[in-house]
């Protein structure tokens, strides 16, 4: 990237500097015996107005969107609706679906913050070269919870969710020029104005941006803003990385 007209490297966290949260999800369906990417569909097709998505965005707290989280994904009679335009869009088999779900909000973000606690090596080092290089600004931008709580949350749930440094720990902003965090900002991926806030913040246009991602949505409306685009696959960082350095 040495003689590009780039300015800036954006990252996602989850999935990318760290690892996927969908990898907890896909094992909490496993154990509960619910269709693969089902809860995921869930998540998505509620739209802006989700717990999940309310949450990214700062307007909700932690024990709030504990029982709001519960609630649309075991709401199964829209849940199966979507599931099965899923299916009729990835053209795939429909899987027997649940006539009932009673899924433990809390239990499976836990796993989720757990599991995202692992940084990727690859990346650390992708950011090391960057960083020593010197000639581009390195951006975090993240759908996030820093403002989980107005209120101090107990050292047990803390445990629990794996955030003993706080949600988001020093040591990973640390690695950053700027982190454009969701919950803070007031605005989500893929909500064309979260880019543009990173952008204008940080004194370059989207077209000198690279953005990595793991979601396909994501980097399609910055594609639609005008920033290059690198897919993160779960699993293929290195690769990633590698095709583009």
């Amino acid at each position: 990237m040495a003689d590009t007209p780039f300015k800036a490297v954006i990252f996602d966290i989850g999935g990318v500097v760290v690892r996927s949260p969908f990898i907890a999800i896909a094992r909490y369906e496993r154990e509960h015996r619910i269709p693969d990417n089902y809860l995921n569909c869930l998540i998505v097709a509620r739209g802006s107005q989700g717990a999940w998505q309310k949450f990214e965005r700062g307007e909700l707290q932690l024990f709030p969107f504990y029982k709001e989280f519960s609630k649309d994904l075991s709401d199964t009679m829209n849940g199966n609706i979507w599931y099965r335009e899923y299916c009729q869009r990835k053209n795939i088999t429909c899987p027997e679906l649940p006539d009932s779900l009673n899924v433990d909000g809390r239990q499976l973000f836990g796993m989720m913050m757990r599991e995202s606690t692992q940084y990727d090596p690859h990346i650390l080092e992708a950011i090391r070269r960057i960083r020593s290089a010197g000639q581009h600004k390195i951006i975090a931008l993240t759908n996030n919870f820093s403002r989980a709580s107005d209120t101090p949350i107990p050292p047990s749930e803390l445990d629990f969710l794996g955030w003993k440094d706080g949600a988001t720990p020093d040591r990973l902003k640390a690695l950053f020029d700027d982190f454009c965090d969701s919950s803070t900002l007031g605005a989500r991926k893929p909500e064309p104005r979260f880019y543009l806030l990173a952008c204008e913040r940080n004194g370059f246009q989207p077209r000198e941006a690279i953005f990595l991602d793991d979601i396909g949505l994501n980097l399609k409306a910055a594609r639609g803003l005008g920033m290059e685009t690198i897919h993160v696959p779960i699993g293929g960082t290195l690769n990633a990385i590698a095709c583009h350095s």
